[in-house]
C-alpha cells in the first residue's frame, strides 16, 4: 500500500497562524475590520467589491431619479450618461433588489453618498 521510502509531508510554517502585530485600520467601509457591515472583506474579493460599489452608485442614481421625478432624458443629462445607461442602471437596480439583503443595500447606498 505505502511506499517503503515514502517521506512524510513537510510542515509548512507559512500555514501556521502568525502571532504578529496587526494594525486594524479598516477601510472606507468601516474604521475597524471587526465592525465592518459587509458580508465579506473587500480585500478578499475585489471583483465582488467593485461590482457592489457600482451597484451602490446605481442605487444612488435611482434614488435621485425617483426623488426628483426625472425623465430618462433629464437623468441622462444630469449624470452625463446616455439614455441607454439610465435604462441599464434601472435594470441593475431591479436585479439588486432581488439579490441583496436590506442591510447590504443600506450599506452600499451609504457608501455611494
Amino acid at each position: 500500500m505505502f511506499a517503503r521510502n515514502a517521506v512524510a509531508p513537510r510542515r509548512d510554517d507559512s500555514l501556521e497562524p502568525g502571532f504578529e502585530h496587526y494594525d486594524d485600520t479598516g477601510c472606507e467601509v468601516a474604521p475597524v475590520c471587526l465592525e465592518c457591515p459587509l458580508p465579506r472583506c473587500k480585500f478578499d474579493d475585489m471583483v465582488w467589491y467593485s461590482k457592489y460599489r457600482r451597484m451602490a452608485r446605481d442605487l444612488r442614481i435611482m434614488s435621485i431619479i425617483e426623488r426628483e421625478e426625472l425623465s430618462i432624458e433629464d437623468a441622462a443629462a444630469r449624470f452625463s450618461v446616455t439614455k441607454r445607461t439610465v435604462f441599464r442602471v434601472q435594470q441593475r437596480c431591479r436585479n439588486a433588489i432581488r439579490e441583496l439583503t436590506a442591510s447590504e443595500i443600506e450599506v452600499f447606498s451609504r457608501l455611494a453618498a
